[in-house]
């Protein structure tokens, strides 16, 4: 069995690619699911609400307490899913962190990222990890480590986008730092201010007189006209940008140039086929076998 373990947030975009890729390894005969850790400011059902809106299916997915089994292997679609209970370990219950220390402390398969680097090992340490195997995107990681591997998206399990536009500007901000950033761009663009939704968290950080839309939003990527990018410090892989892409929607890239992180690199990928997501997938499945 390949538990894949999602510790993040139901917006999280490492959710989305979690559940992707425990469906296509499904699809191939490799027996997956996706462990979900939940986050204590949210319920199995805003997980679940999240997987059903934007996909086909909803299926193979456990919550917060499995026992794996000796040949199970774990894989995390970055170091964070290990990092982040690691750092807040007294937000979880016993039966959650003992979860994460059966299935961390095992084979894992992690995809490189060096947000909390500092972290990773005394969290390797905490869970009594015996071995981990790297996968890594050397484009957006030229000094990672593993095997080289891309976050690609599994849009063949997308719902249909219906397209319902409701404003002009989606602005991402699904966190503190996010969402003060957005605040300034918006004071400096008066269209902005005029059509906007801000996909974010309902938290005491946002700002009520903007159009706040909380995750998970119904059809989002029918919503919208263009996708402002703000982000201001390191993204790995943006999904958005990949979305937009794949739609045909403008991307308005609202933030330093000087960043070398995901976002440039993913402004400049291909929409990945089919093909080029199993060729990618082909990677992790090989590690798999060799293990």
């Amino acid at each position: 069995m390949i538990n894949i373990v999602c510790t993040s947030k139901p917006g999280d975009g490492l959710l989305c690619y979690s559940y992707e890729h425990c469906c296509y390894l499904n699809s191939i005969g490799i027996e997956s699911q996706v462990i979900i850790i939940t986050h204590h400011r949210f319920t199995k059902e805003d997980y679940l609400n999240s997987i059903k809106e934007k996909y086909i299916s909803c299926e193979n997915i456990i919550f917060d307490d499995y026992m794996p089994a000796p040949n199970d292997i774990s894989f995390i679609l970055g170091r964070s899913q290990l990092t982040l209970p690691y750092k807040d370990k007294k937000d979880y219950t016993h039966d959650q962190l003992l979860t994460m220390h059966l299935l961390f402390g095992g084979t894992l398969i992690s995809v490189y990222a060096e947000n909390q680097h500092e972290l990773w090992q005394p969290a390797l340490e905490y869970f009594k990890n015996k071995k981990v195997y790297n996968l890594c995107d050397y484009d957006v990681y030229p000094v990672g480590e593993g095997k080289y591997f891309q976050k690609m998206i599994n849009f063949s399990i997308y719902k249909p986008v219906q397209e319902d536009v409701q404003f002009d500007y989606l602005f991402l901000g699904t966190n503190d730092v996010y969402y003060k950033e957005i605040d300034k761009q918006i004071k400096e663009c008066p269209n902005c201010f005029k059509s906007h939704g801000i996909l974010t968290y309902n938290e005491k950080y946002i700002n009520n007189n903007y159009n706040n839309i909380f995750a998970p939003v119904h059809n989002l990527l029918g919503l919208f006209k263009y996708y402002v990018y703000t982000k201001n410090y390191y993204d790995p892989a943006p999904r958005l940008i990949q979305e937009c892409k794949w739609l045909g929607k403008k991307v308005i890239y609202l933030r330093d140039k000087n960043i070398k992180d995901g976002g440039p690199v993913y402004m400049e990928r291909p929409v990945p086929t089919k093909q080029m997501y199993s060729d990618n997938l082909n990677i992790l499945v090989e590690l798999i076998k060799s293990i």
